[in-house]
């Protein structure tokens, strides 16, 4: 792998209040430029282990690292490079309008005011939003509300973006929608972590799946090697017999 590291987890552990380990001794890194599938059934950890990639929650053990740096040395700027889109996307939005929803990130970080209108119609226009800019975000259908959550991420001009179960309750024309902007925000230069257990939407964009099971990191390679393990944990094998990765779904 050339590019450089970005986020790194060492030994990570996270145990909940009540005792339950979340996630135990997890170890990786993260490459610039990667297109990174974090796979696991419910309760695997797999969403743990991503709050903790952007300081949204503390380890009980183990290290998180950004450029090398301790992650919790500077909490809002490692939650500014590294955006997270929820999976309810409901849960994001602050304002009455996308375009005011968009601007909340860039006004808190007290940025002229030319400046945060230049950011908010470029990102607005990225995710193709433009034409619902004065719309109220609840009224959006559920694939404009995922592209609303991303515009609203974007705005902060992260370097890593990560995506927890980014396609439940769409239908197929809004998993679509979802999907091309993945692949556009990975081609314009952004590292993307997608949690998900729908493997047969992605899988074919991917250079890397991440298994996790009982809160531990059970597989870590390419995918054509990784898919072959997925079944024995609980995930749903997206190919059939004799088929190949490239038979997944691309949007290109």
């Amino acid at each position: 792998m050339s590019q450089a590291v970005i986020l790194e987890t060492q030994n990570l552990t996270h145990i909940f209040p009540d005792g339950t380990i979340g996630i135990e001794n997890i170890s990786l890194k993260i490459h610039k430029g990667e297109f990174i599938i974090i796979a696991g059934a419910n309760g695997s950890g797999k969403t743990v282990l991503s709050r903790h990639l952007n300081a949204l929650l503390v380890p009980a053990t183990g290290k998180v690292l950004l450029d090398g740096e301790l992650i919790s040395r500077n909490v809002a700027k490692a939650r500014q490079r590294i955006g997270l889109v929820f999976q309810d996307s409901n849960s994001q939005f602050v304002a009455q309008t996308v375009y005011e929803d968009v601007a909340f990130g860039p006004e808190n970080l007290n940025l002229p005011r030319a400046e945060v209108e230049g950011i908010v119609h470029e990102s607005i226009e990225a995710v193709g939003l433009s034409n619902v800019q004065t719309h109220n975000p609840y009224t959006l259908s559920g694939g404009q509300k995922r592209k609303l959550a991303v515009a609203g991420v974007l705005a902060m001009k992260p370097e890593v973006i990560m995506f927890d179960e980014p396609f439940t309750g769409l239908d197929y024309p809004g998993v679509i929608q979802v999907l091309k902007q993945l692949v556009k925000l990975h081609e314009a230069g952004h590292t993307i972590i997608l949690i998900t257990h729908e493997l047969e939407k992605v899988l074919a964009h991917a250079s890397r799946l991440i298994v996790m099971h009982q809160g531990k990191l059970v597989a870590d390679d390419i995918p054509e090697v990784a898919i072959e393990m997925v079944e024995m944990y609980g995930i749903r094998m997206p190919l059939k017999k004799g088929e190949g990765i490239d038979s997944l779904t691309w949007v290109g």
